[in-house]
């Protein structure tokens, strides 16, 4: 892969929440697509060992003969060799298992911290956008992607004991900012599975934004952050779509949750680039404000104790 010359540095978006089962990865793939969609050039990048990006991406971990993880412990080498094209626009570097040793095996590594980003170097400025899909875990893996990130969007659900989690969080990036990256911001919170119709969801996202606009005139990562819209509405089509390997707009590109996630990638470019009208990149207009949340009653069952942990896989 040539790097193209007069390229600027992409978009580098660390798609981050320490707890478990909120629609990260699903944010992080179907977000990297619709951009991708939208006509920019899209690196995606797992760093979770569980791998469930690579496999929402098609990507059968073990069958691959390199991921990120030889990046991270290999001295050097062809960063192209990891990369692999999912559809048009859209590339992918994928993890593995082994990834969970790398921790251990990065440990006494004075650079630990700056790998990807010096290995990937090369061929950053060939994207526009690069999302990374982190562990739900502060360790070294995560702090590669925050080092090589330049902004860092936090998936969450409407839910109170999500809204402390997410001020945690916060806190929490911005001890790292101050050691590893000052330059890293927190841009956007993804509302993910979203019931706008709840009294609760209402109360968070006020309570949420409240919150964020007190922290407009403090020197915090998160001051120029906002809630990105539209809320993802729950799905069963998202919860279905890793099951084949695709991505939402490979899988079912009519449904809610494609159009929620084509309109998210829209506001996300607008924040990106404000000059420009993000209308024309092909989005199909959909009213969040009346449509339901859910497709069918019979469709997402609210008994299912299982419902939250299969959406969000």
């Amino acid at each position: 892969m040539v790097m193209d010359a007069g390229r600027r540095e992409p978009h580098i978006v660390a798609v981050i929440n320490q707890k478990g089962g909120v629609g990260k990865t699903t944010s992080a793939v179907n977000l990297g697509a619709a951009l991708a969609q939208a006509g920019k050039r899209v690196l995606m990048i797992d760093l979770d060992p569980q791998a469930h990006m690579s496999l929402h991406l098609g990507i059968d971990p073990d069958s691959i003969e390199h991921s990120v993880y030889d990046l991270l412990v290999e001295d050097g080498g062809d960063p192209s060799r990891v990369i692999t094209r999912i559809d048009d626009n859209l590339d992918a570097i994928a993890a593995e298992t082994d990834l969970a040793a790398a921790e251990s095996e990065l440990a006494s590594n004075p650079n630990r911290n700056e790998l990807l980003r010096e290995q990937l170097s090369s061929i950053l400025p060939n994207y526009d956008a690069v999302v990374i899909d982190c562990p739900p875990s502060l360790g070294v893996l995560t702090l590669n992607a925050l080092v090589m990130a330049n902004e860092v969007f936090v998936p969450m659900q409407a839910h109170f004991l999500a809204l402390q989690g997410v001020g945690k969080l916060l806190e929490t990036i911005g001890l790292v900012c101050n050691s590893v990256n000052p330059d890293l911001q927190v841009t956007g919170i993804i509302l993910c599975m979203h019931e706008r119709q709840t009294m609760l969801a209402r109360e968070v996202v006020s309570d949420l934004e409240e919150f964020i606009e007190s922290s407009r005139d403090q020197d915090v990562p998160w001051r120029a952050c906002r809630v990105l819209q539209p809320p993802i509405r729950r799905n069963i089509k998202l919860a279905e779509a890793p099951s084949f390997g695709q991505t939402i707009f490979q899988y079912e590109p009519g449904c809610h949750g494609a159009n929620d996630y084509r309109q998210l990638a829209d506001d996300v470019l607008s924040g990106w680039d404000p000059s420009k009208d993000q209308t024309a990149t092909g989005s199909t207009p959909v009213d969040t404000k009346e449509a339901p949340c859910v497709e069918t009653p019979s469709e997402i069952t609210p008994t299912d104790p299982d419902r939250d942990r299969v959406e969000s896989a």
